[in-house]
């Protein structure tokens, strides 16, 4: 580390190791590779842009203070520059630390409460649906998989909406993120209440109502990013979401929320998915051994 001065203060540095489908290909590791780990299937709300498409490995690289966290992106890239070629970098961010009270849920830039539902750390639930158990790939046990997609917001629309219309949309209150039907925003969202004249309180094609699970098993845990980059020639804003979905079996848990998401939702209107990739999170290690061992070693 040659300006190791910047890296006395950690600043909650996390780095998150990922492996694109064409590693394995790549490596000729397609044996190790869970017969569910593909890319995602294409989707009619997609107008994906391939300068954001998947990549063979991913660095994500988290922390409190941008300092901290260019020098490391410093350190990992340039000691790997003769064997990789970097694809793409995104930049995002999440409420600071400090400015809001610890476990409150982020907002997205279009002022929604993003995260509400979402398996508590910790739990036997989150266990049982983040994490790898090695059945099948030994090597991934401890491990999860990643799904990433970068949505660009249509703000100039969106700010045309009143709020009624936006909590319409949503199904959740601006204010607080309430589910339409409570006052708080972790009630219970009651898709079955209607009002005096019979209108679902809860429109069925909100947001809320097309992404809640059918089952126990379509639950993952989303951890988004916003992102709000200089505007390209034409643009007034350049804004949106990069979405990030963790669990253990990309097949079972996301493919049939998204798939739901894609053939209608009201949210899609201002929303335009323009980047998707896949990644396998490998398990961490301990001292004396490396990432990846496991699969690489």
């Amino acid at each position: 580390d040659t300006e190791r001065e910047l890296a006395v203060d950690p600043a909650r540095l996390t780095v998150t190791v990922g492996y694109g489908p064409g590693l394995f290909t790549k490596l000729g590791l397609q044996a190790r590779q869970p017969d569910w780990f593909e890319p995602l299937p294409s989707y009619e709300i997609d107008r994906l842009d391939d300068r954001w498409g998947g990549s063979d490995l991913l660095l994500q690289i988290c922390g409190d203070d941008p300092v901290t966290i260019a020098h490391a992106v410093r350190v990992l890239t340039k000691n790997v520059r003769s064997l990789t070629t970097i694809r793409w970098t995104q930049k995002g961010f999440r409420n600071a630390r400090g400015t809001t009270p610890e476990g409150t849920t982020m907002r997205n830039l279009m002022g929604q409460v993003d995260g509400t539902v979402n398996p508590a750390p910790g739990t036997v639930d989150f266990d049982s649906l983040i994490w790898h158990d090695g059945a099948g790939q030994p090597w991934l046990a401890g491990g999860t998989s990643l799904v990433l997609r970068r949505i660009r917001m249509e703000m100039d629309t969106w700010d045309e909406l009143d709020r009624s219309g936006r909590e319409l949309t949503m199904g959740r209150t601006l204010s607080n993120g309430a589910p339409l039907n409570g006052t708080n925003e972790f009630d219970e969202a009651d898709f079955t209440l209607t009002d005096k004249f019979g209108i679902p309180v809860i429109p069925p094609g909100s947001h809320i109502a097309r992404a809640h699970q059918t089952h126990e098993k379509e639950q993952f845990f989303r951890r988004a990013y916003n992102y709000d980059d200089a505007p390209e020639s034409g643009q007034t804003s350049n804004s949106g979401l990069i979405f990030a979905a963790f669990q253990r079996d990309i097949a079972e848990q996301y493919l049939p929320v998204q798939q739901r998401l894609s053939d209608f939702d009201a949210l899609n209107e201002w929303t335009t998915p323009i980047g998707s990739a896949v990644y396998l999170i490998p398990p961490g290690c301990t001292e004396n051994d490396y990432v990846g061992s496991g699969l690489l070693g």
